[in-house]
């Protein structure tokens, strides 16, 4: 059942979002060859009880962190670990935030050190992605016509786009109705309507875009160990477009 959330709740969400965005990005800066991602979920979790928040996803489901970090070939939901990441390595971040009973979810795929042309291109290419199908989102479209025009940007630059994950409602719950995939056919789907919150995630491979379970059990990697990336932010679709959630900038 889709929730359409009222003004009041926008605006919690807003600053639970904002909250967020803040976390992340200190977070973010803290990625350098040497450090472990178990040191970056821990991190996460000071920042957000600093800023007086809740982490969404420690305890969701059985997962036992703040943050997931996602290394390399695995796409989502990587477990900390003692790991010391590598120069050219890759990682995703992904985190979300509980504030006043509702959660907001975001993810950005970050550079340590120096890393290879071709993952630099697919960390842009994805947060392209992104920015593409956040300006595509406006009430009176499908999830169709949005997850279409994120696949014909992603598979116009030569990548993979993951079809067994999607990006999602969200509001009293992480994961809500309805799913946002991101690929699809034109007018297919469900419609969106002004007052929805959904999270919209790329996830990108170099590769094929076939999946198998990580090492940890948990996670998801590519089935032929390619680069993967991943961006996410909650937005609230509006009488005129759509608005990003975890940000503090104007979009």
């Amino acid at each position: 059942m889709i929730h359409l959330k009222t003004k009041e709740e926008i605006a919690i969400m807003a600053e639970g979002g904002k909250i967020l965005a803040v976390v992340l990005a200190e977070v973010e800066k803290m990625v350098k060859p040497g450090i472990t991602t178990l040191e970056l979920d821990r991190a996460s979790e000071v920042l957000i009880l600093k800023y007086g928040a809740k982490s969404a996803f420690k305890g969701y489901e059985g997962f036992p962190y703040s943050l997931c970090a996602s290394v390399n070939d695995v796409i989502v939901h990587g477990f900390p670990s003692n790991y010391k990441l590598q120069n050219g390595d890759i990682v995703g971040l992904d985190l979300g935030v509980l504030h006043k009973g509702y959660n907001t979810d975001m993810a950005v795929t970050v550079a340590v050190g120096e890393v290879s042309y071709e993952a630099k291109r697919l960390i842009l290419v994805t947060k392209k992605a992104l920015r593409i199908g956040i300006k595509k989102a406006r009430a009176g479209i499908t999830t169709g016509d949005l997850g279409n025009t994120i696949q014909r940007y992603i598979e116009d630059q030569g990548y993979g786009v993951v079809r067994d994950l999607c990006g999602h409602g969200i509001g009293k719950k992480v994961h809500e109705d309805p799913q946002i995939p991101n690929y699809g056919q034109r007018h297919k789907g469900i419609e969106l309507k002004e007052g929805m919150v959904i999270c919209i995630e790329p996830m990108v491979t170099i590769g094929d875009w076939h999946l198998r379970k990580a090492q940890d059990g948990y996670g998801f990697a590519t089935r032929d160990g390619s680069l993967s990336a991943h961006f996410e932010h909650t937005i609230v679709i509006t009488k005129d477009g759509s608005k990003i959630l975890t940000s503090f900038e104007p979009r």
